[in-house]
This record gives C-alpha cells, sequence and structure tokens, in this order.
C-alpha cells in the first residue's frame, strides 16, 4: 500500500477508478482540489494539519458521515474502518462497497 495514496476521508486512492482516468495524484497531493472540485472533507483535515480524519478527535463528524452517508458515493463502513487502521498505523486497507439502499 502506498502511503502517498492514502485518501483523507478513508478511501485509498490507489485504487480509484478515476485516478487513472484524470491523472489525478490522490487527495494528499491534490491538497483538497480534486478534478471535481474542492473536496470539503480534505479542506477540513487539511486546515486541522491532520494528514487524515482518522486522527481528528471527532471522527466520524457530521461533515464526513454526510460522505459516507452519500446515496451515489457512500460506502458501509468500509472508510471509517481504513482511518482507524491507519490512524493505529497499520497499512492495509479495506476496499469500499456502493452505499447499501435503507
Amino acid at each position: 500500500m502506498d502511503q502517498e495514496l492514502i485518501g483523507i476521508c478513508g478511501a485509498y486512492c490507489g485504487t480509484c477508478e478515476w485516478k487513472p482516468k484524470t491523472n489525478c495524484p490522490g487527495c494528499l497531493a491534490a491538497k483538497s482540489k480534486m478534478f471535481w472540485g474542492v473536496c470539503g472533507v480534505a479542506a477540513c483535515a487539511i486546515a486541522k494539519g491532520l494528514q487524515h480524519c482518522g486522527f481528528c478527535p471527532d471522527v466520524p463528524c457530521a461533515i464526513l458521515q454526510g460522505f459516507f452517508d452519500d446515496p451515489e458515493h457512500g460506502d458501509n463502513g468500509e472508510r471509517l474502518a481504513n482511518l482507524r487502521t491507519w490512524a493505529r498505523g497499520e497499512h492495509s486497507y479495506k476496499e469500499l462497497t456502493k452505499k447499501k439502499a435503507g
């Protein structure tokens, strides 16, 4: 796992389908200015001086929870699990699954 591709929100940028399509360097390198616009989650973590949200004492905050719950881009707890894993210094990740309806 490439540490430079740890996603601030808990996604692993190294497996993102958009990375090769958009030549995205990953959200750490993009500094919240993503190919689709400014990422509020990344901007918040960067403003707090955090590498990712797993280091924030407020995880999961309302901003991050809204991201997790997004019907199109949300997941089923993998991002939060990844953030906790990375905050412990472990170098593994769970692949994201599409948010289940309900």
